[in-house]
């Protein structure tokens, strides 16, 4: 999959006149897996969000594999999933499996076999024998695990996935960690993570809006670390 952006630039309404989020910024990415770091309010999490068309151009271009966003709406979410960093933003059944089953609606149109097939995705995931209980009783890192899986019933070709460690321990890191990167869908990973940042193929560095440093993830790690 190809993520392009064409020169797009992004601001909002103030009181003083737009405030500009991202500066203009023009990327081709194509690699497996790329991160996005930075300060916050460094404008990633924005570009990230323009991928799947939660945040809109103010002028310029988004295209993943040719369509745009904005134009081809539906046809884009179904090819880009995304997973926040707080799961309760995404968790909208009463129970694990539900809300898997919830993402399954269109492949799986009987009501027993999405059952079914929520329940052994629940089990790839880890977290067999939880099926049935509510959401709001699963640890942190379960209820990641949960909200991700979610996304990835629906089958995307591409993952964004924004800052989903940040509010887990180590241990439940290194579990979210294990699953991202066994992926076979493209990934961009907005994360504070630099050891997880790291492990990808491309870093872009990114500070008031704009991109400062483009190249290989461990290069792109470095030079936030030297600028920070």
């Amino acid at each position: 999959m190809t993520i392009t952006f064409e020169a797009v630039t992004v601001s909002f309404p103030g009181a003083d006149g737009p405030v500009s989020v991202l500066a203009e910024t023009t990327l081709t990415l194509e690699e497996r897996r790329v991160a996005l770091i930075g300060p916050n309010g460094s404008g990633k999490s924005t570009l990230a969000r323009l991928v799947n068309g939660l945040v809109t151009a103010t002028s310029g271009r988004v295209l993943v594999d040719g369509l745009d966003p904005d134009r081809d709406g539906r046809e884009v979410r179904r090819r880009v999933g995304f997973a926040f960093t707080d799961p309760a933003a995404q968790l909208v059944m009463p129970t694990a499996v539900e809300d898997v089953a919830l993402s399954l609606r269109r492949t799986h149109p009987d009501k027993e076999e999405r059952r079914r097939a929520a329940l052994d995705l629940l089990d790839q995931a880890g977290l067999a024998g939880l099926g049935d209980r509510s959401v709001h009783a699963l640890s942190g890192g379960q209820r990641q695990l949960l909200a991700l899986t979610g996304v990835l019933a629906t089958n995307p070709t591409i993952l964004v996935a924004d800052e989903p460690t940040t509010l887990l321990d180590l241990a439940n890191t290194r579990r979210i960690a294990d699953l991202l990167f066994g992926l076979e869908q493209q990934l961009l990973l907005v994360t504070h993570d630099l050891g997880l940042a790291e492990r990808c193929d491309r870093g872009v560095v990114m500070d008031e809006g704009r991109v400062v440093f483009d190249g290989p993830a461990a290069e792109a790690v470095a030079h936030y670390r030297a600028t920070a």
